[in-house]
């Protein structure tokens, strides 16, 4: 592929948040390159008031502004699907900021088509795993686009560099940007991130005041709050008998949770591009969510599926962290996965109460659980001395290896 400087570049498409970094990437490109740029903001539940973004876009002289509200698409094609996989990376990170990154490629590179740029721009580091998780997509939906990274081409190298660069063009600069932010943050409606500066330190612990979504546990309230999920084929459909749309869903979930501290978690991990990372996420409608799915699951799955989906996870889960999104191995996980979720159907009844989530009941129409074979009672449906020979016979390679 040849590099975006290496050619003229007419038009590009940025992925555009209204803040100081993109506002500068904006007009470096229109200063670097002369070209137009068309920006995309993306709602995806971040909690942020998006609109602005037209008005700062337009100073700049845009004249074509995509801002699109994809909470629902977000929830229903990217969310739901990974949660069915009951994805973790490393065991306990439950991707918030990897499984936004597809959605926004699909559309950037949608929107190129439509008004026919020749490139996409992205405000993603070249330390980072956001930059490889974007291009993977971009390249992915069209081979032959052309992509500008400017932290991998400019001169701009700190907090600064910008600040300067800002006033010399007239880019209005937040009173709280001027110095350096005590951490970056990246949100949307499955979770809220906290990187870099004071989290640097892994010994160094997160002030309070940092967290936005959910009280500390110990300050939750002192009375349990207890709720009803009902589940339609591995998704989610309705909190305490109401239904709701994916996104109006977790949007109430995360209110729950967040309201008595559950969702936090402070974890270091190992990023595609080779380091490690200090992080620390809170995602709490979406840590209750991995609980009673993983509930419901128990009752409809037959054991060998079950044990199969867990085998496949932890390769789910790292194809979606490094940006894999739309390669035919995911594509081929996941028609496996969404086949296991063809009974996974019935309710979920969870305690959330000071930071912990505890399942409390689970029911299915299409239960394999069988209280007459489980039972500790008398029963009529289960012989106790097969058990003999079944036992014996996955012993013999054990009782011949030490003859």
């Amino acid at each position: 592929m040849t590099n975006a400087s290496d050619q003229t570049i007419k038009k590009t498409v940025l992925a555009y948040s209204g803040g100081l970094d993109t506002s500068i990437i904006l007009r470096w490109l229109q200063e670097h390159y002369g070209c137009e740029v068309v920006t995309f903001t993306a709602d995806l539940g971040q909690g942020e008031e998006i609109d602005e973004a037209r008005t700062k876009a337009e100073a700049m002289g845009v004249t074509e502004i995509f801002i699109e509200d994809l909470r629902e698409e977000f929830v229903r094609d990217y969310v739901f699907p990974m949660f069915r996989a009951n994805a973790l990376y490393e065991g306990v990170y439950l991707l918030g900021t990897s499984i936004a990154r597809p959605l926004i490629a699909k559309r950037q590179i949608e929107i190129a088509h439509q008004v026919g740029a020749d490139a996409v721009a992205h405000g993603a580091t070249g330390k980072g795993n956001d930059q490889v998780r974007f291009e993977l997509g971009y390249y992915a939906l069209d081979p032959d686009i052309r992509i500008v990274a400017p932290w991998r081409e400019w001169d701009l190298t700190s907090r600064e560099d910008l600040v300067r660069y800002a006033e010399k063009h007239q880019i209005e600069i937040p009173r709280d940007k001027r110095g350096a932010p005590p951490y970056s943050t990246d949100a949307n409606l499955l979770h809220i991130s906290y990187e870099g500066k004071a989290l640097e330190d892994p010994w160094v612990g997160p002030d309070e005041e940092m967290f936005t979504r959910s009280v500390a546990p110990e300050a939750a309230p002192d009375t349990p709050c207890r709720v009803e999920i009902d589940f339609a084929a591995g998704d989610a459909v309705a909190l305490d008998g109401e239904a709701l749309s994916p996104a109006a869903l977790l949007t109430r979930l995360n209110e729950m949770a967040g309201a008595n501290g559950i969702g936090r978690i402070d974890i270091v991990e190992n990023r595609f591009v080779g380091m490690k990372s200090r992080g620390v996420y809170e995602t709490p409608g979406g840590t209750v969510l991995l609980q009673a799915h993983r509930a419901i699951e128990s009752l409809c799955l037959d054991r060998g599926a079950a044990h199969l989906k867990d085998e496949l996870m932890p390769r789910y889960a790292e194809l979606i962290y490094n940006g894999f999104w739309f390669s035919p191995e995911r594509e081929m996980i996941q028609a496996a996965i969404d086949d296991s979720q063809k009974t996974v159907e019935g309710t979920v009844r969870l305690k959330l109460y000071k930071g912990g989530v505890t399942v409390e009941g689970r029911k299915s129409p299409t239960s394999l659980y069988s209280e007459d074979h489980a039972t500790f009672e008398a029963d009529t449906v289960y012989d106790q001395r097969d058990a003999e020979g079944f036992i014996k016979l996955n012993a013999l390679r054990l009782r011949l290896r030490n003859r």
